[in-house]
């Protein structure tokens, strides 16, 4: 028999942001007559110019307090999962925009010590506890997702999971 192994994690790259991070930031006025597509190209712009351009599928923001405050524009959660992040860590969120992410499949993880994260340049998401796993093998806990909101940003968002229990009592 073959000693056990464990794979390693998935290892997401960071992007780092500071505090009160609005909604026009990650998707601006200017460009709201548009797509998510061309919304996307201007996705924090103003704060990082390579940002629309660089982030790959499976990238993570780091961000200070009160992230997506602002509008209630729907477009400032979308925009990120369009682009392919995976989830955003802060200490706190903007209250529709927390409710916005969760509804479209957006993860977001409230981390009092987020702010302990500003030189890594990657780390882990584990689960099912969702702490996050640095290079050090330091761990740092999340407050916990109720059970519903995770399956919903697992499962793509709000809709796809009420379609997915449609079709499973049809």
């Amino acid at each position: 028999m073959s000693p056990r192994t464990t794979a390693a994690p998935p290892w997401h790259r960071i992007w780092h942001l500071g505090d009160d991070v609005d909604t026009d930031a990650l998707a601006p006025g200017a460009y709201m007559q548009h797509g998510i597509e061309v919304i996307g190209g201007h996705c924090l712009e103003n704060l990082l110019p390579a940002f629309a351009r660089e982030v790959r599928a499976g990238d993570v923001i780091v961000a200070g307090r009160n992230f997506g405050i602002g509008s209630s524009r729907e477009q400032a959660a979308a925009v990120l999962v369009h682009l392919g992040v995976a989830a955003v860590i802060a200490p706190s969120y903007g209250g529709l925009f927390f409710r916005n992410a969760f509804n479209l499949g957006l993860l977001l993880l409230t981390c009092a010590q987020a702010d302990r994260l500003k030189h890594e340049e990657q780390l882990a998401l584990l689960a099912p506890e969702l702490s996050l796993l640095l290079r050090s093998g330091e761990r740092l806990d999340c407050e916990p997702v109720p059970d519903f909101l995770l399956q919903m940003a697992r499962g793509g968002g709000l809709l796809a999971t009420l379609k997915r229990r449609l079709r499973a009592a049809a």
